[in-house]
């Protein structure tokens, strides 16, 4: 390589210009050794060649010779690689540049030498074709290029063929165009065609052309200039075959771009000869299907080919269509008929496209247009779009014009419709745009037809853009052939007409009046050819539209105001007809109006219509013609008039004339009234009867609707019109020339109706009317005349209505006529028969209407008297007293309407705000227990009534006592919160009625009201006797207090309740003197307590019981009515909280005065009726937030009675009280005490401390309450908490609240040191049960302990028990420990006391060594363990338990802290005495015996007994001593064995048999369980010696059970010898000594000092028993691996969890691993 590149270097050098053949034979040397070097060396070498070509100027022939041939040489003979080839051939191209001849010359040479030239020298030639001066070796090439297409084989060489042949025809072609000769091409122009003919033959015959290769799109290129090169009839005649090859290729899959671009070459190419010939135009439906393919293939914008295979097929199209355009249109028109609509859908876009090809005859128009008409018909919304795109271009093409024109139009302007949700956004945009094309005098013309707003709304648009459009052009709209021709055209009249109607609701579709009005100023002057219309028309409309424009701009729809609007429309109309100011324009217009009012339905366009003939009134308004205003008004009225409306239209425009031509208008209206009255000139008479009446109604109501609106428009001067069309609607009815029937009297009534409203509401400016009184007094006798019976018609209302116009004229109307008024409304509505009655008269379909009609009656007759109480407000008591006789009505149907009235006069005059004018109402309570009992009417509207007549009543009096404190100055201290009460609060609620009115009352009144309020409760109407006693009790609870006559009211109220009372009623009674006890507490307390209960019966003939104590009765006692009566009471008392606490209050201070002891007959009644009337008022669940808030004091009441009563030896057949029982299956008989123990039940039952009664059922509460001995313990059993978890419940302290407890304790502390020893005992009982609680015991600032160590010290038991259980509770909690732990000294002392003392100091000491900790809780255990360890064997069974219980729960809390050697000795001296007392025969003490010894063993790690120690009671004892020995001697400690042992020889001295036998059962099972021959010869003397002595025991059994242990230890003895016998005296046992021995028993004297000294088991006594039980043999405990680790309990062990927390915690952890250390060794 670096060869070369020196090689190059120095060939740079050494290069001549002048010289260049010697130049370049160095590099054709290199050229030819090209095998012998590198490829890239050649490519470089060819590379640096053709530049030095490319800068020569000239290089000779010889060289260029040699050059070719040494290029070519090197293509053909040495296979060069592809980038040598083509730098090879770009050596030749640049050669060629010089000599191109001789390239071509030498190219042919080589094909004739060679089969088939190279691919690269192809397509050099083909280049080389295109140069200067090659022209004449195009002929040659062309025959060399037919021989090599039939040997051509290789893609390569087929498509370098290609490339040939297309230089080639380029080249021909080009010299043809340039007019070039024969020779110079070196072919004749008929051989071209000739040789192009054959070559496109060979091609296709030759090739294969049928699969989708480069070949075949190469070749499908070149066609197209060997087409141009062909002779046209020769084309002409190939074009079938061509196209059917086209079509084959097609079919196969060639690209549709080369198909495409082949058929547009070979159509132009046919085109260029001017015509397309028969073979071209058979093949026409193929091509259209073709081409038609190739059109709907989707485009893409990035692929060039994709674009321009459309752009041909369409140019394709264009060609064929130019050549055959009749053809090709009913081609296009028989796709457009098809059923497929895709293929419609391109046909559509082609034909559009090539439309304007096609000559437009009228033939064609024709087809086109049906065509495109059925398309339409069909209405497809795939074609829709494409068919618009179409339809627009026929609108260019003038196609609206013609006769079926308007159809497309009419499609276009449906499609344009805004909001049509069958077609979308770009349909309706493209519609719009088309609908451009059709001329304005089309587009006005069709404004003027009747259209949907949606389809007006683009149309007008349209138009206006296209109006604007030429004005801008300079070309205003020219509309006069709309003059010229006005039965086609629309006339200006009309125009302005319907742009004007059509700006009447602007915001229809939007933008309905902006596009109307926007258009009207477009098209300003309408009539500016018009010879007549004045100049200011157009200065007018300039200044108005825009400003009418910009205001519809500025507002939405929800903000405008519709009639405004409407106003300003009119007025706009109203200055154009004064700017046009011609008649005979108005009159066109007019007629234009009246055209459209009669083409308007009222259902449909009811607003247009009134907006017309308002118009006309202003079109009238406009004109100063007397005689052409009253000519059209005349007119007007004679207008058919078939429904109601259109005499409201009517009068509207009447009344707007008459404000210019009132005179004109009033004599119209009288002379046309004439019909009504007149016979002679009356039309109405030539009709028939059935017409008349409905003619003359018509007439009548145009009339009156007339006269209204006249009345409302002139505004000024109403007074003597009005009066006087007063007097002329009387005179009508009366004078009137057809016959008088219903629907004349109603329809008469209705029209007057409407002209009295008009009138009543317009300033009259104090005119007095004459024909007032008149007009009321007439219509009452149309009252009159109504009948009595049933409702029918609607007189009534509308005479009442009328009436109610009518009193806002003057003059007023006396007082009489008031009342002539009121009296014949009243009896003409509220005393017609029930609705249900007049309906049942009538047929069922008009029941409906009859019952609409009467609620409408009597809701105008509201009305009417709402108006009377406004004229005159001082007169409402005494409209509603005119309602007495009706509200006092045995008929619902009457007192319900009369209630209706009466809410409507108190609610309207509850509602004004003038209180100026005194209202009085002198008999209020008459008028407030009317209500108050109709508020509890069996019909409830009556009721829901007479609360709203009672709330409006209320309002009245709310509003004159603020205005009495107003005119006063006097402020309230505490006013009512306004707002509430309301209707709904006084329906059927009696107790908020008498609330809201009790201030009006002073206290004599409402003593009066009350009484005569209960007269009604005996009532036989079960409602009205409720609604009493409602009224009663409400008032008795809101003004109890303010009641003078309490004891005629109590007794009142007694007496009813003697009465068979309906329940709902006597509860009410009930509840009235519950309130009345809540208020008046003192008042009626003493009455009811001295009224005879459930227990008194009055005594027999004779016998002297007084009145103030109670007498001995028998058990079968009935209860009279009047007692059951008390009952009620004092139950009722229990259901308000706050008589409830009134009367708990009075009840308490009773129980709680100061008693001394009296005998059974001298009991005070009081208290223990106080007792009965608890049980029955603290019976219910309502008395307990009372009975909570009055607990404490209450409990402790009833408990100091139930002592006082106890202790007078009541005997228990003094019945008091009788209850039945929760079934009520049984009377339950009650002396005094048990009825304040039901008392108790009761009170405690009602505070929901349901577990505390059940407690105390359980555990003899009630028995011990009962007893004055154990009265104490009775409280606290009523009060106790277990000391552990129980599933039963338990007393006060664990049920009650804290916040109960502290109260409780509040009201004992006072009572601890009391003088009376009662109370003492009570207090302090409760006292030390409430420190049981944490929250009362650690009360702040409070020293409880001081008062417990006081009560141990005294000499009474019963508070030396009391002060231990206190201390015994105190420890419990946190904080108290280290101060109570003190105390064990002195509670110790207690142990030797009486039973119930002993065991509570028991309970003391467990307490506090459970609830200490660590060392307190240890040495506390070890300085009462001596004292502690006889209790476990004592005499009495309830100290047994308890202090075995005791030491259960001291060795779980002791074994926690891990029990040293000096606490372990101790907790081991408790084994023996547990193992005594397990055998007790008593199952409790068993029971705990056994749970002590279960935590004994788990302490001590003797788990394998636990099994036993949990069942005592299953396992036999005997088995568990068995088990227990085994399990001890097993340890190996004889030591300790012996000191068990020996600890065991004190039970044998004991005087109770049970325990010496048990004791001999431990030694018998403890030492079968040793090895004899290892023991001292001194330990088994001593065994055999002690037991001997047991042998001379009083008891027999004992006496065997000796014997037996004895024998049994001797044979044992026996067995284990090796030697000689034992020798036995008759004393003392010698036993011989083995080798290795064991000792039991430490500090036993030697055998001859036992031989001597043991004759009696008495001298055991003597021994140093504190020597024996404190020595320990410390060697042979180390000895004892075993024994040592079973010494620690599992349970003081670390568990997983605290492991974790010690690993947590270094100081625990270190620890924990020298324990671990320490228990491995």
């Amino acid at each position: 390589m670096e060869k070369m590149q020196e090689y190059m270097n120095v060939s740079e050098e050494k290069w001549n210009p002048n010289n260049s053949g010697k130049n370049f034979e160095s590099f054709l040397e290199a050229i030819q050794k090209a095998s012998e070097q590198l490829p890239d060396t050649t490519s470089q070498i060819l590379s640096f060649l053709e530049r030095k070509i490319l800068s020569c100027k000239r290089i000779s022939s010889f060289t260029s010779l040699n050059i070719i041939e040494t290029i070519t040489n090197y293509l053909l003979n040495m296979n060069p690689e592809k980038e040598q080839e083509e730098k090879a051939v770009a050596v030749l191209l640049a050669i060629g540049i010089h000599s191109p001849k001789m390239v071509i010359s030498i190219f042919l040479d080589q094909i004739n030498t060679q089969s088939q030239p190279l691919p690269s020298l192809l397509r050099t030639v083909a280049k080389l074709l295109h140069y200067q001066g090659v022209a004449s070796y195009l002929g040659a090439t062309w025959n060399c290029v037919l021989r090599l297409l039939r040997k051509a084989s290789t893609e390569e060489e087929k498509l370098g063929l290609c490339n040939l042949i297309n230089a080639l025809a380029v080249s021909v072609l080009k010299h043809i165009d340039l007019g070039s000769d024969e020779e110079t091409m070196g072919i004749k122009k008929e051989l071209v065609s000739f040789k192009a003919c054959l070559t496109i033959r060979v091609l296709f015959n030759r090739w294969s052309l049928n699969t989708t290769d480069k070949v075949t799109e190469s070749t499908l290129s070149i066609l197209g200039d060997l087409f141009f090169l062909i002779s046209p009839p020769k084309l002409k005649c190939q074009v079938c075959w061509l196209i059917r090859r086209l079509l084959n290729l097609s079919k196969a899959g060639v690209k549709p771009f080369y198909i495409t671009q082949c058929l547009c070459q070979l159509l132009e190419a046919v085109a260029a000869s001017g015509s397309g010939g028969k073979n071209l135009e058979s093949k026409l439906d193929d091509l259209v299907v073709l081409l038609s393919w190739q059109v709907t293939l989707k485009v893409v914008d990035t692929d060039s080919q994709s674009v321009q295979n459309q752009k041909m097929a369409l140019k394709s199209f264009h060609m064929m269509t130019r050549l055959y355009h009749q053809q090709m249109a009913k081609l296009f028109l028989k796709s457009m008929e098809c059923k497929d609509e895709q293929k419609v859908i391109t046909t559509l876009n082609i034909f559009r496209d090539v439309f304007q090809e096609v000559p437009q005859t009228m033939e064609l128009k024709n087809d086109v247009m049906q065509t495109t008409l059925n398309l339409i018909k069909e209405d497809s919304k795939v074609v829709r779009l494409p068919l618009l795109h179409f339809i627009e271009k026929l609108g260019v093409c003038n196609y609206f014009t013609l006769q079926q024109g308007d159809i497309i139009i009419n499609h276009l302007i449906n499609l344009s419709q805004i909001g049509s949700t069958t077609v979308d956004e770009e349909t309706r945009d493209l519609s719009i745009n088309i609908l451009h094309l059709v001329s304005l005098p089309k587009l006005i013309y069709l404004l003027c037809q009747p259209m949907t707003p949606m389809a007006f709304v683009p149309l007008c648009k349209t138009a206006t853009d296209i109006a604007m459009k030429a004005q801008t052009m300079g070309q205003p709209p020219y509309l006069s052939s709309y003059h010229l021709n006005p039965i086609n055209n629309p006339s200006p009249q009309l125009i302005f007409a319907n742009l004007l109607l059509s700006s009447l609701m602007p915001y229809k579709a939007k933008e309905f009046g902006k596009i109307s009005l926007l258009l009207l100023y477009v098209l300003h002057p309408l009539s500016s050819l018009h010879p007549v219309i004045h100049y200011k028309l157009g200065q007018v409309w300039m200044r108005n539209i825009p400003y009418m424009i910009q205001i519809l701009e500025k507002h939405t729809e929800e903000e405008f105001v519709q009639e405004n609007w409407e106003k300003r429309l009119l007025l706009f109309s109203h200055n154009t007809m004064v700017a046009i100011d011609d008649d005979s324009w108005m009159k066109e217009l007019i007629k234009v109006v009246f055209e459209k009012i009669k083409s308007f339905t009222w259902l449909q366009q009811k607003n247009e219509k009134f907006f017309l003939y308002r118009l006309v009134g202003y079109i009238l308004k406009t004109s100063e013609d007397y005689n052409f205003v009253y000519t059209i008004l005349y007119d007007i009225l004679y207008i058919t008039q078939e429904e109601e409306l259109e005499s409201q239209g009517i009068g509207d425009a009447i009344g707007i004339v008459a404000t210019s031509h009132l005179q004109t208008v009033l004599n119209v209206l009288q002379d046309y009234s004439s019909i009504l009255t007149n016979k002679k000139t009356s039309l109405l008479l030539k009709l028939s009867k059935e017409l008349r009446h409905k003619e003359w109604l018509k007439a009548c109501n145009t009339i009156y609707i007339a006269y209204s609106r006249i009345l409302k428009e002139i505004k000024l001067d109403i007074g003597p019109q009005g009066d006087l069309i007063l007097s002329l609607t009387i005179n009508h009815y009366q004078n009137c020339i057809i016959e008088k029937n219903k629907d004349l009297k109603l329809n008469y009534l209705n029209y007057l109706v409407k002209l009295t409203s008009i009138l009543a509401n317009l300033d009259h400016l104090g005119f007095l009317f004459s024909y007032k009184v008149k007009m009321i007094y007439f219509m009452m006798e149309m009252m009159k005349q109504e009948p009595t019976t049933s409702i029918s018609s609607s007189v009534r209302q509308k005479a009442m209505i009328i009436i109610s116009n009518l009193r806002k004229l003057h003059p007023a109307l006396t007082l009489e006529d008031r009342k002539e008024l009121l009296r014949v409304s009243f009896k003409s509505i509220v005393g017609l028969p029930p609705l249900e009655v007049m309906q049942a008269d009538v047929p069922l379909k008009e029941s409906q209407s009859v019952a609409t009609l009467f609620r409408d009656t009597l809701q105008v007759l509201r009305k009417m008297l709402q108006g009377l109480v406004m004229d005159m407000p001082t007169w409402v008591q005494n409209y509603v007293e005119f309602l007495e006789i009706w509200l006092s009505s045995q008929k619902d149907h009457e007192r319900e309407r009369a209630l209706w009235c009466g809410v409507r006069i108190l609610s309207f005059t509850a509602q004004m705000h003038n209180f100026d004018i005194d209202i009085e109402f002198s008999r209020l309570g008459r008028l407030v227990r009317l209500l108050a009992i109709l508020c509890q009417d069996s019909v409830d509207n009556i009721s829901f009534l007479a609360s709203q007549a009672l709330y409006s009543l209320y309002c009245i009096m709310l509003q004159k006592k603020k205005l009495n404190q107003l005119k006063e100055e006097v402020r309230e201290d505490h006013p009512k919160k306004e707002g509430v009460y309301s209707p709904s609060v006084f329906h059927n609620n009696t107790s908020e009625i008498a609330k809201a009115f009790a201030e009006y009352f002073n206290p004599k009144e409402l003593s009066s009201l009350v009484l005569a309020a209960m007269e009604g409760l005996t009532d036989n109407r079960a409602k009205i006797s409720l609604a009493s006693g409602k009224l009663v009790s409400a008032l008795l609870e809101e003004r109890g207090k303010d009641m003078l006559k309490v004891d005629q009211i109590v007794d009142s109220i007694y007496d009813k309740l003697k009465f068979q009372l309906e329940p709902a009623t006597r509860m009410e009674l009930l509840q009235a003197i519950c309130s009345l006890a809540g208020n008046n507490t003192c008042n009626v307390m003493p009455m009811l307590l001295k009224r005879p209960l459930p227990w008194e019966k009055a005594p027999p003939h004779g016998s002297g019981a007084s009145s103030g104590s109670i007498a001995i009765r028998s058990h079968n006692l009935c209860i009279p009515g009047s007692c059951r009566i008390n009952m009620e009471l004092w139950r009722v008392f229990g259901t308000k909280r706050k008589t409830t606490i009134n009367v708990l209050q009075m009840l308490l201070s009773i129980l709680e005065e100061r008693r001394y002891k009296q005998s059974y007959q001298e009991i005070s009644f009081r208290h223990v009726a106080v007792t009965c009337a608890l049980c029955e008022m603290l019976s219910g669940t309502e008395s307990r937030l009372a009975v909570l808030e009055f607990c404490p004091r209450l409990l402790l009441a009833i408990l100091n009675h139930l002592y006082w009563v106890i202790e007078q030896n009541v005997p228990q057949n003094m019945v008091v009280y009788c209850k039945e029982d929760i079934r009520g299956t049984k009377t339950m008989i009650l002396d005094p005490v048990s009825c304040a123990l039901e008392a108790i039940k009761t009170m405690l039952i009602a505070a929901e401390y349901y577990d505390v009664v059940s407690y105390a059922d359980q555990h003899r509460g009630w028995d011990l309450l009962s007893s004055p001995k154990y009265y104490y313990m009775g409280i606290i059993e009523l009060t106790s908490n277990p000391w552990t978890p129980v599933s039963h419940p338990s007393g006060i302290v664990r049920n009650c609240d804290s916040s109960i407890l502290h109260r409780v304790m509040d009201h004992v502390k006072p009572l601890l040191y009391s003088m009376d020893d009662r109370q003492k005992v009570m207090a302090r009982a409760l006292f030390v049960q409430l420190l049981w609680h944490q929250s009362v015991a650690l009360t702040f600032g409070e020293s409880f302990l001081s008062h417990l160590i006081k009560w141990i010290h005294e000499p009474n038991v019963i508070m030396q028990e009391i002060g231990l259980r206190g201390i015994s509770n105190l420890v419990l909690h946190h904080g108290q420990e280290s101060t109570l732990a003190s105390l064990l000294p002195i509670i110790q002392s207690f142990l030797k006391e009486e039973e119930l003392v002993a065991v509570q100091a028991v309970k003391g000491l467990r307490n506090i060594i459970c609830y200490t900790r660590g060392n307190v809780s240890k040495k506390g255990f070890c300085s009462i363990s001596r004292q502690l360890r006889p209790l476990i064997n004592d005499e009495r069974d309830q100290v047994r338990i308890s202090a075995t219980s005791a030491l259960s729960h001291m060795l779980h809390q002791v074994f926690k802290f891990r029990p040293r050697s000096k606490t372990r000795k101790e907790l081991y001296s408790f084994l023996v005495p547990l193992l005594i007392s397990i055998q007790d025969a008593n199952i409790e003490v068993a029971k705990v015996c056994g749970r002590a010894l279960t935590e004994w063993a788990q302490g001590f790690g003797w788990m394998s007994l636990e099994p036993a120690f949990q069942n005592p009671i299953l396992i036999d004892h005997v088995r568990i001593l068995e088990e227990t020995c085994k399990c001890l001697v097993g340890t190996g400690h004889s030591l300790l064995v012996g000191k068990l042992l020996f600890q065991s020889f004190d039970f044998l001295q004991s005087p109770r048999p049970t325990l010496r036998a048990a004791a001999i059962t431990f030694i018998g099972q403890t030492v079968m369980k040793l090895n004899m021959n290892q023991l001292y010869e001194e330990d088994v003397q001593l065994l055999l010696n002690t037991l001997q002595d047991l042998k001379d025991d009083p008891v027999e059994s004992i006496q065997g059970l000796a014997s037996i242990t004895i024998k049994k230890m001797k044979t044992a003895y026996v067995k284990s010898s090796m030697s000689s016998n034992l020798q036995m005296k008759h004393t003392f046992i010698k036993i011989p000594s083995f080798g290795n021995k064991k000792r039991l028993f430490k500090n036993i004297q030697s055998s001859d000092k036992v031989k001597k000294n043991t004759s009696k088991c008495t001298k055991f006594c003597h021994w140093k028993i504190s020597n024996i039980w404190h020595s320990s043999d410390d060697s042979t405990r180390e000895r004892d691996h075993q024994r040592k680790t079973l010494q620690f309990p599992r349970r003081i062990l670390p568990q997983k969890n605290e492991t974790r927390s010690f690993e947590k915690d270094p100081e625990k952890k270190s620890l924990v691993s020298q324990d671990n250390a320490s228990l491995e060794k």
